[in-house]
């Protein structure tokens, strides 16, 4: 199997010395930041939705991209689902395995293998950036990060791709041209007035779900159910065709917090 994630806006720049890869699109990346670069910093503050002194930090990066330094991608996004991922603690084992099966969708990169170099950076999948190509990265990316995913997927003889990332980030992998079949795991958490997902709460399980898949060099996505990270065990009366739904108990929930 392949699992996705999404990428993370706070970066932490420390991390261990590994020997890192080249992005599959970095010829892509580089010229979305040319296109980002030419923006003033009061365009970066409404194309991100943030503050003055982000965008003029991300009006740097984009002005410098291609020429700082490089960090591996799944040990320098630091949000909530790589604090589930822990790629840092992962052993050489695990961390090559991941290698060949883990993705990072990306806004910038389109598509990152765990110990891809890349530069730091801030470019949300959703983000309304023009480019020759359309209005949107949607229609930047258009079906090249599904085919993208296809040809690994074929590479390590996959046939399941285990959707971790945000709807956000995965509204760029093409439907039409992805050729593999798709499971999306659900992360509920017990409430009175019912189960539902906690925002917070999922994208760390997500992560951590990928980290399960990660380090038992699962295959069938049968294999999935045993997840029971942080509290979470499968709930067969909550799940749908190709979403499965992991429920956490209110005192899991307390106690994971």
């Amino acid at each position: 199997m392949l699992t996705v994630i999404s990428p993370a806006k706070r970066l932490d720049w420390t991390h261990r010395d590994v020997e890192m890869t080249a992005p599959r699109f970095q010829s892509e990346a580089e010229a979305l930041a040319g296109t980002a670069r030419k923006l003033s910093v009061e365009e970066l503050m409404k194309l991100m939705g943030i503050s003055r002194d982000l965008a003029g930090l991300n009006a740097e990066r984009f002005a410098r991209f291609g020429e700082a330094d490089l960090r591996p991608a799944a040990l320098c996004f630091a949000g909530d689902t790589y604090a589930g991922l822990e790629a840092g603690t992962l052993g050489e084992d695990a961390l090559r395995y991941a290698q060949g099966h883990l993705r990072i969708l990306s806004g910038l990169y389109g598509l990152l293998r765990p110990l891809d170099g890349i530069e730091a950076y801030r470019l949300e999948m959703g983000s309304r950036l023009k480019t020759k190509k359309g209005a949107t990265l949607y229609e930047w990316w258009g079906d090249r990060i599904a085919r993208a995913l296809n040809e690994e997927a074929a590479t390590v003889g996959a046939g399941t791709l285990v959707n971790c990332a945000s709807v956000e980030y995965f509204s760029a992998v093409d439907p039409q041209a992805l050729n593999l079949d798709v499971v999306t795991p659900v992360f509920l958490e017990e409430k009175a007035e019912g189960p539902r997902i906690v925002s917070f709460f999922a994208k760390k399980a997500r992560g951590a779900m990928a980290r399960f898949i990660v380090e038992n060099r699962l295959t069938e996505p049968s294999e999935i159910l045993d997840f029971e990270t942080g509290g979470y065990v499968h709930a067969p009366e909550l799940s749908e065709p190709g979403k499965p739904a992991f429920l956490r108990r209110a005192a899991s929930e307390a106690a994971a917090a």
